[in-house]
């Protein structure tokens, strides 16, 4: 995964505050608060608990901007998806896994109208917020460990899953997945890919990509 990164600075921030407000929207939908306690597509995950997945970073993510720059060390994207991030190759029963699925929950205690007021005035707060935050600035997520993320760093790991889960949600309550505009999936593509080769290899991922009669069974990234 190179270091050099083309998404950097108001691009990304301005992709990824569209892509939250977007599925913002979506976790408005009626249809989400009739199945907020039926079960999503993604396994041992409820919807409920799919939403507050989704919307935890970005809930915190204004404290996280209000705070002194974090004296943490700053780890690159290689790093956090090559040594830092256990939850990629992890099965569903893994520790990490149900830690996930339970902060999740956890997130989404209070209903779907609680949460949806919360992420829309995070959201308010970060639309004056993010734009205006230095080039370079560190942020900390508590419960990651003892380094930080560069904020751009951060806010493409955010826009990837932003759109992966806004695919999962609206899946999983019946509705069509939200209709992102290219500046918003072209990072998410290209990260995807780079996990993908992480994960299987330059050669199956062209394959996948190219050769239909040579493609794996998958190419999933994550």
């Amino acid at each position: 995964m190179s270091e050099s990164w083309n998404w950097r600075g108001g691009r990304i921030r301005g992709a990824f505050l569209e892509a939250a407000d977007t599925v913002a929207e979506l976790l408005a939908e009626p249809a989400v608060a009739a199945a907020w306690n039926e079960p999503s597509v993604l396994e041992d995950f409820g919807v409920r608990g799919l939403a507050g997945h989704l919307f935890w970073p970005e809930l915190d993510l204004p404290r996280m901007l209000a705070a002194p720059v974090p004296p943490e060390p700053v780890v690159s994207l290689r790093e956090y998806y090559s040594e830092k991030v256990i939850w990629l190759d992890a099965g569903a029963d893994a520790p990490v896994s149900i830690r996930i699925r339970q902060g999740g929950e956890a997130t989404a205690a209070d209903g779907h109208s609680a949460l949806h007021a919360r992420v829309r005035e995070a959201l308010e707060r970060l639309r004056a917020e993010v734009p205006s935050a230095p080039a370079v600035r560190p942020v900390h997520v508590r419960s990651w460990g003892d380094w930080s993320l560069d904020l751009d760093d951060f806010l493409l790991t955010r826009l990837m899953e932003l759109v992966v889960h806004a695919d999962d949600l609206a899946c999983s309550v019946g509705l069509p997945t939200p209709d992102f505009p290219e500046h918003v999936t072209a990072p998410v593509v290209e990260l995807l890919a780079r996990l993908a080769v992480r994960r299987h290899g330059v050669v199956d991922v062209v394959r996948g990509l190219a050769r239909v009669e040579r493609a794996p069974g998958s190419i999933a990234g994550i």
